[in-house]
């Protein structure tokens, strides 16, 4: 996490102080908002003539920054500065989309929270539209031969937790958290986004993959007691030595390793088990979204099926007029 108190001002502490406490949001939340929130603070001390127009971005102290300097500001300068993150930051949509979001946040804080501005410059923004696109995943017959793939020493280990994405849907950081203690008889307790705890229920596949794991870390002198899922050196898996498993098991499948991540594995258990009855309610349980508007981008995905299945059905090319005459 990014230390955002040496280079802010005292509303964005507060403001991030509250994200980070109160909300209890991620570190990677908070720092994406303190970063936007420095920008478009440093772009506002430059606009405003506050230092000379030379002043390279990153030299600006905003330190200093009051709340009447963010209260003054209007919205035509709040679309100045998405016109500057787009033609000379270069940023794409996403990106600005995000920014807005931010700000969003920013002015709602400070009008509706504590109600030290009484104007919301942001309020009636709108954000760029985005280009929705499906969500890449893996399918059944690619998915068995990720688990095929599996092998070498810490074959039981790797294959737990690629069997877990598959079957279970969980984040990257959900896995590499988990200790122990939260192994029950048939679920999972999973400590997910914003500090929100789960049950996830395990079917057979994922119980015998967690037996077999279990037996193994038995025999190994862990200096991390608690995790579930270690590395070579006896501690708790990092983030991104999971990742290099996922990456070298999907090339030893034979599948595109830069095209699939263990994202695209959660995406993956999402789709096979809506395709195969799992209602989108249930599904926003199962994955932990706080929003079904998160879960239901599965449903696309599920309609595309069955109209696949619509058209596979042997009935889909007769006409009675194909009717031999008897």
């Amino acid at each position: 996490m990014i230390n955002y108190k040496d280079d802010s001002s005292q509303p964005m502490r507060e403001f991030l102080a509250y994200h980070d406490t109160i909300k209890g949001q991620s570190g990677a939340t908070v720092d994406s908002y303190y970063l936007d929130l420095r920008t478009f603070t440093r772009w506002l001390y430059i606009s405003r003539g506050l230092v000379p127009r030379d002043t390279a971005m990153e030299d600006i102290d905003i330190s200093g920054a009051s709340l009447e300097l963010y209260g003054s500001v209007t919205l035509a300068e709040v679309y100045d500065f998405l016109a500057y993150l787009s033609r000379d930051r270069e940023l794409n949509a996403a990106s600005r989309a995000r920014m807005i979001t931010t700000l969003k946040g920013f002015y709602k804080y400070f009008t509706i929270k504590t109600k030290a501005l009484t104007t919301n410059p942001v309020e009636t923004l709108d954000a760029p539209k985005l280009q929705k696109s499906l969500p890449r995943y893996l399918t059944l017959e690619e998915s068995q031969r990720l688990l095929s793939a599996v092998d070498g020493k810490n074959k039981e280990r790797d294959y737990c937790i690629l069997c877990l994405f598959l079957n279970c849907g969980l984040r990257i950081s959900e896995m590499r958290a988990l200790d122990l203690s939260d192994i029950r008889e048939d679920c999972l307790l999973i400590h997910g986004k914003g500090n929100k705890e789960r049950m996830v229920y395990l079917n057979s596949a994922a119980i015998e993959s967690i037996n077999s794991w279990l037996a193994v870390r038995k025999t190994i002198a862990a200096l991390d007691e608690n995790a579930v899922f270690l590395s070579n050196r006896r501690k708790r898996m990092s983030v991104d030595a999971i990742q290099v498993m996922v990456h070298n098991t999907l090339l030893k499948a034979g599948l595109d390793a830069e095209q699939y991540s263990p994202h695209k594995l959660r995406h993956t258990a999402a789709t096979l088990m809506l395709q195969n009855g799992v209602d989108v309610r249930t599904l926003q349980e199962v994955l932990g979204h706080e929003n079904l508007n998160t879960t239901q981008i599965y449903t696309h995905i599920a309609n595309e099926e069955l109209q696949y299945a619509a058209a596979a059905n042997p009935l889909a090319e007769f006409r009675p007029e194909d009717k031999t005459d008897e």
